[in-house]
């Protein structure tokens, strides 16, 4: 892949962005729940047919409230993850290092955020939303495959955030402006994380063989599938809490479209975003030849 990124590069910019969590939620910077939380194109409401306009916004924001959980539960191997790279490099150069503890840094607040998010929306919400899990049983299951398939699938996450802010959150007006926010300021950190997992990708590719390589990207295949499962089960969860908040109930074939086009939705989300990202299929394919037509014969069940 053809860039410019640095450690040092990286790190700074990091430094000018940085904010504390109890500047962005929290006393009066509360969640507007008339309005929607999450963009369209990756809610998808608007594809159930027998939905009334107020259900949608009730699903929207069940949908914010999950995406923001799950974020938080990916960050959780994300940030041991990188915690091992950094310390396998401990003889390397001093901004590599600081580069990489304050990616690391980062992610432990980004964890704390979307608790303190989850806690504040259960709270005015007014209905309890069930939620996949346990976070440390999906890292370990992440984490017991190939560093390498783990760093590609951590850098599919990258690309995502940024794909998922500038091109469906940014221009957005109709959204509540705290959720907004949250939104904005996740991404203001992960677009210097997407570049240096960029180079840990490289860095990690470098040490593999032909084999090692073809393990990986078989690898990142199967954590994909197993998130798959989760988004499924995410979805019967958010049917539930889409009951429970709005009193409705379903026929058997509302709750069969209802269940097609969110869990269409999630795919796209979490999944179909992050593995089209131009960013993303140009670090695959300079990894090996033939690996990016691979995702991308793949990619269209996601999307």
């Amino acid at each position: 892949m053809q860039h410019h990124y640095t450690y040092a590069a990286a790190a700074s910019a990091s430094e000018k962005v940085s904010w504390r969590i109890e500047d962005i939620i929290g006393g009066d910077k509360v969640l507007d729940y008339a309005k929607p939380f999450m963009p369209e194109s990756l809610a998808r409401t608007r594809g159930i047919s027998f939905m009334t306009p107020s259900e949608r916004r009730v699903l929207n924001q069940i949908r914010g409230h999950g995406y923001l959980y799950l974020f938080g539960t990916v960050e959780q191997f994300i940030l041991p993850f990188v915690l091992d790279h950094a310390r396998a490099q401990l003889d390397s150069d001093d901004e590599r290092m600081r580069a990489l503890l304050q990616f690391a840094g980062e992610e432990a607040k980004h964890i704390r955020l979307f608790k303190r998010f989850r806690r504040e929306f259960q709270e005015g919400f007014g209905t309890t939303c069930d939620v996949i899990g346990p976070p440390d049983a999906i890292a370990r299951f992440v984490l017991s495959h190939h560093p390498l398939a783990v760093a590609l699938v951590i850098l599919h996450i990258e690309w995502m955030t940024q794909r998922h802010y500038v091109d469906s959150v940014h221009d957005d007006t109709d959204l509540d402006t705290q959720f907004k926010s949250l939104l904005r300021h996740h991404w203001m950190e992960e677009a210097q994380h997407a570049r240096l997992d960029t180079l840990m990708v490289e860095a990690l590719a470098e040490g593999c063989d032909t084999p090692d390589v073809d393990r990986a990207m078989d690898d990142y295949l199967t954590i994909g599938g197993f998130l798959d499962q989760g988004l499924n089960q995410q979805v019967a969860f958010d049917l539930g809490s889409f009951v429970r908040a709005t009193g409705r109930r379903m026929t058997d074939e509302e709750e069969a479209e209802f269940t097609t086009v969110q869990h269409q939705a999630n795919r796209w989300t979490f999944l179909g975003s992050g593995m089209t990202h131009p960013n993303f299929l140009e670090s695959v394919g300079a990894i090996r030849e033939g690996a990016r037509q691979k995702l991308e014969a793949a990619a269209p069940c996601f999307c």
